[in-house]
Order: structure tokens, then C-alpha cells, then sequence
């Protein structure tokens, strides 16, 4: 059984502290989107994943991965670094 070691937080909580998300495509190589690395150094971007399990889950930070979405907030997310973010609802999620 494999146990994790980070807090958990619910994405409503996050939504509540940093505003409503907008999902971001990256349609360029991140190191060249000027926009995105704005964001990253302000502590405003998520990484939402799927879990072994199937279920999704995010983490602060920009991780570049397969399959990954991101969500960029209008508030920094630095006091939610290092926790796993759970509960995630697509329907608190701004849609352009």
C-alpha cells in the first residue's frame, strides 16, 4: 500500500482564495510562451493529472506532461504549494 506524504486540499478551497480559473492550451513550446512563464513565476498556474486510479488531481506549479491540463488563476497559489489538490470539478473551471 502506497501512502502520500503531502496534505490534501479540495479545489473548491482553491478556487475560493485564488478566483475562478481559466483552463490554458498551449499551442507553443512553454519555454517560448512569454504569457505562460508569467504566470509560472507568479505562482498562478496548475497542473491538473490523472491518477493511477483514474480520478484527477492537481498540483501548483507547471509540470509538462502527456495528457496534463493547466489552469491559470488570477491570485498567486503559493500557499497551496506542495499540497495535492482533490475534488477537482470542471464546472468551477471558467470556459472562454
Amino acid at each position: 500500500m502506497k501512502l502520500l506524504k503531502t496534505k490534501t486540499k479540495r479545489l473548491a478551497d482553491v478556487v475560493d482564495a485564488g478566483g475562478k480559473p481559466e483552463v490554458y492550451t498551449l499551442w507553443q513550446k512553454p519555454a517560448q510562451d512569454r504569457h505562460l512563464q508569467s504566470e509560472i513565476k507568479n505562482h498562478r498556474v496548475m497542473t491538473i493529472q490523472k491518477s493511477e486510479s483514474g480520478s484527477d488531481f492537481g498540483m501548483v506549479g507547471f509540470k509538462e506532461s502527456k495528457g496534463a491540463s493547466y489552469l491559470v488563476f488570477p491570485k498567486s497559489l503559493k500557499r497551496f504549494e506542495n499540497n495535492r489538490i482533490v475534488g477537482i470539478n470542471w464546472d468551477l473551471v471558467k470556459t472562454r
